[in-house]
């Protein structure tokens, strides 16, 4: 039975880290950070896509890469009602490859697009010797704004408050040593056919960037916390958000095929696959049951899945 940790992702050591950190800097922890300026915030938050990159590698597909780096930095600022302002990228490599790093800037470009923010810059970087030829690494890093008497921190979430779920698009940019790992063990190809693309396609898809969700209804409804479905899963991820005398209890929709076919072709447990992957869950609001129900019948990319319970 293949698990996270045997794929080289020591999750516990990472929380340890953080904890370390956060010794100095007790500040930090939250999807984004927060910097006063006058009456509002700047929400920032930095991320990569981690080794998802091997995948586009693997495949010579860098046109969507792009778009998950911009995913991952800003659907974690949208977290505390923020509006993204800008992006800026970092981009290093062995040898610069002309048609590739603009194959590559071209997902960054329609990342931005896509989350209503502006790419104002960034860092291109050749370092021989450094990095595998042929091989890249990106990460970014996004800025948001925020009215201090709006921001979302969750300390009004309370016992009974409903789960509303925003799909994923597939696996987003998290647990792919653990897929890679499968791929491996199982020899699997990539070119697979699955459903109506191949395997490679199909988990390379591009993270869903959530802007237009979240800005939407925050204009028509209270919203008491936001949770972006990364590492950790949906447990980790939300119990993040609310108080820390508060659990959830949920139930989730049907799978997605692509994690059965990771949980089937990797004999994982239930409870790995739910603290890996998002599960087909990218995005979770939290709100009272009365919102929940206008928010799931306005429209069909909104579920309601669990509730807020007391922890035991």
């Amino acid at each position: 039975m293949l698990t996270y940790q045997k794929a080289g992702v020591d999750t516990a050591v990472a929380r340890k880290f953080v904890e370390a950190i956060k010794e100095k800097c007790p500040d930090i922890g939250g999807f984004s950070g927060l910097y006063p300026l006058g009456n509002q915030f700047l929400a920032a938050s930095t991320d990569g896509v981690g080794t998802k990159l091997k995948l586009a590698f693997d495949l010579n597909i860098h046109n969507t890469i792009g778009i998950d780096l911009v995913a991952m930095c800003v659907n974690d600022i949208l977290t505390c009602g923020a509006k993204p302002l800008f992006f800026l990228d970092y981009f290093a490599t062995s040898k610069l490859d002309l048609d590739v790093s603009k194959k590559v800037m071209e997902g960054i470009l329609k990342g931005c697009e896509l989350a209503n923010c502006a790419l104002i810059g960034g860092e291109t970087a050749e370092m021989p010797g450094f990095y595998q030829e042929k091989e890249y690494d990106l990460s970014g890093f996004a800025v948001g704004i925020i009215d201090k008497d709006k921001v979302i921190d969750g300390k009004a979430v309370e016992k009974n408050d409903c789960l509303v779920g925003i799909a994923s698009s597939g696996v987003h940019s998290n647990g792919f040593s653990l897929i890679r790992k499968i791929l491996d063990v199982k020899t699997g190809s990539l070119n697979t056919p699955f459903q109506n693309t191949t395997l490679g396609k199909a988990l390379l898809t591009p993270t869903t960037i959530y802007t237009s969700h979240v800005q939407d209804l925050l204009k028509k409804h209270s919203i008491k916390a936001m949770a972006h479905i990364t590492g950790g899963g949906l447990q980790e991820n939300i119990e993040r958000v609310i108080p820390n005398y508060l659990s959830i209890e949920y139930e989730l929709p049907s799978t997605p095929a692509i994690f059965q076919w990771i949980q089937d072709m990797g004999n994982i447990g239930l409870q790995e696959m739910l603290s890996t992957f998002n599960m087909g869950i990218g995005f979770v609001l939290i709100v009272d049951e009365q919102t929940a129900e206008k928010i799931c019948q306005a429209s069909s990319d909104y579920f309601l899945f669990g509730k807020v319970i007391k922890k035991s």
